[in-house]
């Protein structure tokens, strides 16, 4: 027994291999306090170093989550909104679940619920251990741990509240069975841990501060984020705090000032280079990125300024699984062959993007020319024409994929061999799943701008310029005048398929665009042409959920005995099947 309860420490504190850890159950219940052999919480972390790697175990439930996509809060935020469709085929209901705010499987969204109260525990753990360490190489490095640990923690709450709304505030480790907070009590302590993050963390310029971790300036970034959704959503005029007072719109608009001025983040020269069909072993043979001179800048770079990192490590263990980026699997296209290069990495065709962007966007005068309506989405009819695609299997399909997060394969430079991902060239597998790579990005500098933009009314900010002027001169466009209508136009144009539309149009009361941008896009279902519908009133649905509320996972309600009280909205008859999908098939 002494072994199996230092076990189950040694998973809690090194995070790369833990375990299913349920809100109800703390790391502490497995403690054994006399353990000459093992690490526990009498001697670890008793170092920088064992302080640093517990700090990365916070980090690690990020990649835990994406081992199942579709209840990862990026897809489900990606496909929740307007620009994507649930896509994929008959089988694949969480994403049709998702676009439709239906219930697809029985306990739906515990992975997501279990893996964010890991991390939340982990912190909570770091927070009452690191003072365990009484010696440091310098005393910026302990706030910058400090600095991590609260960022996570909020940034994790923040999922869930999004996802939730109110959910259990858990700030120790002790085993407790805690009814649901209010979205206030929540938001508070998010905003509390952001501040705290921001106040700890070492004013170092973006790379010093080292790569992948969270620095001050994400935590200014991510404090907007926040400030802005629920001043939006909740219809509140500042963010509370746990600790009393509040904060302010000036006092978030003179973060982001700090963190434009300051952090050394900044815009890459061609927004298209973020992207890894630009990298030098795909666009050698993509002429869309030989002709436009496109550069990947790689995932390291200073416009990413917070990101879910990947490894390229071989292997394929219960652990090496979570190396790689499953999103990008989810949104690969069906049945490929070398007629779709570079998007020919076989995945499950989810999210399909709506006919209603596409065309949008060309027939918007203030973006005549905008280079990143044709870097973010690929019209398979005119890059890929030859690509047959997976007609016995592919529903709600446009024909428009989106560039951003999929596969691309590289060949040799001698085209003897073809490699399944490009990511073989920086030491990864030459396999379709375990190749996937590239980072998740949460927050980069663009969003930033636009987040400043839209709380001062577009002051100047960078270079004379307001951020939305900042971000529309690196795609070649002419200064327009600050309204909230033009910045809500960059911020779809700017930042789709990254995970921020679907809560945009929530915070700003405008969700019933969705419907309106998905309605009647026009889709083929296993080759049957058609048009997108809904089955139900999907405004109905929006409204009987509290505003877009996902489902709390039945075992975790069940599990409290009463305790935990269900979301509304979520009763009988809001199950999505296999087949539900309101077309004609074959």
């Amino acid at each position: 027994m002494k072994h199996y309860r230092s076990l189950m420490l040694k998973l809690c504190n090194f995070g790369i291999a833990v375990a299913a850890i349920v809100l109800a159950c703390s790391c502490d219940d497995f403690l054994d306090t006399e353990n000459l052999t093992m690490k526990d919480t009498s001697n670890f972390p008793v170092n920088e170093t064992d302080a640093v790697q517990m700090v990365n175990g916070i980090y690690s439930v990020m990649n835990r989550n994406l081992a199942d996509p579709e209840e990862d809060p990026f897809f489900i935020f990606d496909i929740a909104g307007d620009d994507r469709l649930g896509g994929g085929s008959q089988s694949n209901i969480g994403a049709q679940g998702v676009d439709r705010l239906m219930n697809a499987y029985v306990d739906w969204m515990k992975p997501l619920w279990k893996q964010r109260y890991a991390g939340i525990n982990r912190a909570n753990n770091a927070l009452e251990t690191i003072d365990n360490v009484t010696e440091w190489s310098s005393p910026d490095k302990k706030k910058q741990l400090l600095c991590e640990i609260y960022f996570l923690r909020a940034f994790y709450y923040f999922n869930l509240a999004q996802v939730f709304n109110g959910v259990p505030l858990v700030l120790s480790t002790d085993p407790q069975n805690l009814p649901r907070a209010t979205a206030d009590e929540v938001y508070a302590q998010i905003g509390s841990d952001l501040k705290a993050a921001i106040e700890n963390g070492p004013s170092t310029k973006y790379p010093a501060f080292g790569e992948g971790r969270a620095s001050k300036w994400a935590a200014e970034g991510l404090m907007a984020r926040v400030w802005l959704f629920y001043t939006g959503f909740y219809n509140k005029s500042e963010l509370p705090l746990a600790e009393g007072g509040s904060i302010s719109k000036a006092q978030v608009a003179s973060w982001l000032e700090d963190c434009i001025q300051n952090s050394g983040f900044g815009l890459v020269s061609d927004q298209r280079n973020l992207w890894p069909y630009t990298n030098p072993y795909t666009a050698k043979d993509y002429p869309y990125a030989l002709d436009n001179g496109l550069n990947w800048v790689t995932d390291e770079n200073m416009e990413n300024m917070f990101a879910v990192k990947m490894s390229n490590k071989a292997g394929w263990s219960a652990d090496s699984q979570l190396r790689h980026n499953r999103i990008v699997e989810f949104y690969g296209l069906r049945k490929t062959t070398v007629d779709a290069f570079p998007f020919s990495v076989q995945g499950y065709s989810n999210g399909p993007v709506c006919e209603k962007l596409w065309t949008d966007w060309a027939a918007d005068p203030d973006y005549q020319g905008d280079y990143r309506r044709v870097g973010s989405i690929c019209d398979r009819a005119v890059e890929i024409p030859k690509y047959k695609g997976d007609p016995a299997k592919e529903v709600e399909n446009t024909n428009l994929l989106a560039k951003k997060y999929i596969g691309c394969e590289a060949y040799s430079e001698d085209h003897s061999s073809r490699y399944l991902s490009y990511a073989y060239y920086y030491g990864s597998e030459n396999n379709r799943q375990s190749g996937l790579t590239q980072s998740l990005v949460w927050l980069r500098f663009a969003d930033v701008l636009l987040m400043h933009s839209e709380l001062t009314d577009g002051k100047a900010v960078l270079n004379g310029k307001s951020g939305l002027n900042a971000v529309r001169q690196r795609a070649g466009l002419n200064d327009i005048t600050y309204s909230l209508a033009a910045l809500k136009k960059e911020r779809r144009y700017e930042l789709c398929f990254e995970a921020l539309r679907w809560n945009d149009l929530r915070r700003w009361g405008d969700v019933a665009e969705k419907v309106k941008n998905q309605v009647g896009n026009k889709i083929t279902n296993q080759g049957i042409p058609g048009e997108y519908a809904f089955t139900n009133d999907f405004m109905q649905r929006y409204n009987e959920t509290g505003g877009g509320f996902f489902k709390i996972p039945e075992d975790q309600v069940t599990l409290s005995e009463g305790v935990l009280e269900q979301n509304p909205g979520w009763g009988d008859g809001t199950n999505w099947a296999k087949g539900d999908l309101p077309y004609k098939f074959k």
